[in-house]
């Protein structure tokens, strides 16, 4: 990808010179009273990513790339349980990927997800456990449904001792 150019300027709009930077276009303008220049800051890529909650209602967020699904899910306050604390040792971050072609974008599943999604409650074709979906450029625009119902298998699971 080739550099972001960009320019500081004076406190009078007089510019001051082209500076270069790495990596994605800046989204910050950042002003340092004691030179009197404007500046540029680079910042990561801001993707935003949407969550169906069971009662249908959208929540959309602008999140950072690697960020996953059931970390922005907590951040947000988003009904996902993520029992095992994203360890892929249960299926309570069970999301649906919404749309066949961002299903396809992401990375494919592992066999210990793939263990864990057998568990889930409502399995779908495009069911994936959230913890494990990091968020990429190419996720940008994601669309994931939380499921009617999760299996927590650790709390479900218990016997009654006498």
């Amino acid at each position: 990808m080739p550099a972001a150019s960009t320019r500081a300027w004076d406190k009078e709009g007089l510019d001051q010179g082209s500076h270069t930077l790495s990596g994605a276009a800046p989204e910050e303008v950042l002003h340092d009273p004691g030179v009197e220049t404007w500046t540029y800051r680079s910042a990561k890529a801001r993707l935003k990513v949407t969550f169906v909650d069971k009662e249908g209602d959208e929540h959309t967020f602008e999140v950072a790339e690697g960020d996953n699904l059931l970390d922005i899910a907590q951040a947000n306050d988003l009904e996902m349980e993520g029992a095992c604390g994203g360890s892929c040792a249960c299926s309570t971050c069970h999301v649906i990927v919404e749309s066949d072609e961002m299903y396809d974008k992401i990375p494919e599943a592992t066999d210990d997800e793939n263990d864990m999604l057998d568990l889930a409650f409502g399995l779908t074709e495009t069911s994936r456990l959230g913890c494990q979906v990091k968020m990429t450029k190419e996720l940008d625009g994601l669309v994931v449904k939380l499921p009617q119902m999760t299996r927590n298998m650790q709390a479900s699971d218990f016997e009654k001792r006498s």
